[in-house]
């Protein structure tokens, strides 16, 4: 695969992302949300900014195929896919709380190889490259805006961050070594330990769309995943529906800290069966 590919992968990332970004400033806390099966909210701005997004990738990459969390759902035949969450952490947009992001993966023969994600209101623009084993030649490294991140190499530490979800906060129930944080939005929680900010993270329910974007950063970032379903993610199959499939998560900064974190966060993948 040329660079000239990955330039142009990259520079439609910046440019769509900050579009449909500043639109969703201006309207931030305005929108009226409806709740789905699964609990969560959507907006009509969750729905501009699919079809949006959508649009923009079949006009740039016309045989790429699109997976997106408010109307596609079945993994495509296709080399390329694109991978899409419009707002993820509606309801922190919903309310006016200015921590959500705009996430994009890109997949490879079902795998993510590139991903993307902005924070608008931070202005943080998270992007990175693993090529696996896809056999791509690509550009390799987990990079925000400019600077390239890694994982931290720090020990847990009651000074040291941990980021949860809402659904995983059972695991308080016993002593935990580090303070913990939760922001509400999965792909930046999970990006707290590809920047270096946090030592682990967990998520109990995400679904593909969350973590499609991330996946390929952490990887590159250096951090370890795990899930917790004891089921890798990825590749996924063609012509399956994943609209309602969680993938139980735990990242952490370093390989060797997942035996200390896994008994205390296993139990949160059962809040996904």
């Amino acid at each position: 695969m040329q660079q000239a590919f990955w330039d142009d992968v990259l520079i439609f990332s910046h440019q769509i992302t900050a579009e449909v970004g500043e639109k969703l400033l201006g309207v931030l806390g305005s929108a009226t949300a409806e709740e789905k099966g699964d609990g969560s909210l959507v907006t009509q701005f969750d729905q501009w900014s699919d079809d949006r997004l959508r649009k923009a990738i079949h006009a740039q990459f016309p045989t790429h195929g699109v997976l997106s969390e408010e109307t596609v759902h079945v993994f495509p035949n296709t080399d390329w896919c694109w991978i899409i969450d419009p707002i993820d952490g509606t309801t922190n947009f919903t309310r006016g709380i200015p921590l959500w992001g705009i996430s994009l993966g890109l997949l490879y023969r079902g795998t993510p190889v590139y991903g993307y994600v902005l924070i608008p209101s931070l202005g943080h623009q998270f992007y990175g490259y693993w090529p696996g084993d896809s056999g791509l030649t690509m550009p390799q490294g987990a990079f925000l805006g400019d600077r390239a991140i890694h994982a931290s190499t720090a020990s847990p530490a009651k000074n040291q961050f941990f980021s949860l979800c809402a659904r995983s906060t059972q695991i308080l129930q016993h002593p935990f070594p580090c303070k913990v944080r939760m922001l509400g939005v999965a792909s930046y929680n999970l990006l707290l330990v590809a920047a270096g900010y946090a030592v682990g993270a967990v998520e109990a329910t995400p679904k593909i769309w969350d973590i499609a974007g991330v996946w390929p950063i952490l990887q590159a970032a250096g951090a370890t995943w795990t899930p917790l379903d004891d089921t890798p993610p990825f590749p996924l199959q063609v012509g399956k529906n994943y609209r309602d499939r969680p993938y139980p998560t735990l990242v952490t900064n370093r390989a060797d800290w997942v035996e200390t974190f896994l008994p205390l966060v296993k139990p949160v993948a059962n809040r996904s069966s």
